[in-house]
């Protein structure tokens, strides 16, 4: 085994080492700003939305950004499908209002947690296999001061410490490398639980207050539709003005005594 092939492996080993680590980083530094972004944007919607006066205002929110903000756009754009009557006759529309609705809900949700997963399952590849990588040039470099010792049939201290330290360094940038990939990777795990949490809750009660205003919804420049649908709303609330955030909490009020 030459010396110049001892060095190519382990400096090979290095250097994927470093890319995997500057993949990591990139990585971390990503997902990082997408959950604060996902963070705001969900907070904001999700205050705007309950502070609307009632569905047919909360239809016509300027802030679309965000997974709150598409699910609930998917809920609106369902709503106003199936208002009066869907004219498809397809599989999709054989089922009533509130399956359907349920079903493209759930399937916006997906796709959002497609968005959050992406990227993950590269850190858990270098989380995982970073380590064993480093070991590998280790145990290439040892191998290569071994042969060196053999050649030069000396057993020394000068002779042994420096190749054999050289290759142990492969070891310790593996494990360098796979420290901030496994944190990374279980910490937006941890992020995109809450994240699905919260989009679940919020379909939830989407479905219960489309079920509240029976699955009508203001098309866009009608009017009468949205009068007849705000009459509805306050005949349901005791002749009181309805606010959807009222509702939230009847809804709460509601799941906590059952």
């Amino acid at each position: 085994m030459s010396d110049i092939a001892t060095n190519v492996i382990v400096d090979g080993t290095l250097n994927t080492l470093i890319a995997a680590s500057v993949v990591t980083w990139g990585l971390i530094l990503i997902k990082g700003v997408q959950h604060i972004r996902i963070s705001y944007h969900n907070r904001r919607y999700n205050k705007e939305f309950w502070s609307a006066p009632n569905i047919q205002a909360a239809a016509h929110l300027e802030n679309q950004d965000g997974p709150a903000a598409r699910v609930a756009g998917i809920g609106f754009s369902t709503l106003i499908e199936t208002d009066g009557g869907a004219s498809t006759h397809d599989l999709e529309h054989t089922w009533d209002r509130q399956e359907l609705l349920d079903r493209r809900l759930r399937q916006q949700m997906q796709k959002e947690r497609g968005s959050l997963e992406s990227g993950l399952a590269v850190l858990a590849t270098i989380g995982s296999i970073s380590p064993f990588v480093g070991l590998f040039g280790t145990v290439w470099g040892i191998m290569g001061a071994l042969t060196n010792i053999s050649k030069t049939g000396s057993a020394s201290l000068e002779v042994v410490a420096g190749p054999i330290g050289e290759a142990l360094i492969a070891t310790a940038v593996g494990i360098a490398v796979a420290v901030p990939a496994v944190v990374g990777y279980n910490f937006f795990i941890r992020r995109n639980k809450v994240v699905w949490a919260f989009l679940d809750d919020f379909a939830i009660d989407f479905v219960h207050l489309a079920l509240k205003s029976s699955f009508i919804i203001e098309r866009a420049g009608s009017k009468p539709a949205a009068a007849a649908a705000s009459a509805r709303l306050t005949d349901v609330s005791g002749g009181k003005k309805s606010n959807i955030k009222d509702t939230h909490e009847e809804l709460i009020a509601k799941e906590a005594h059952a």
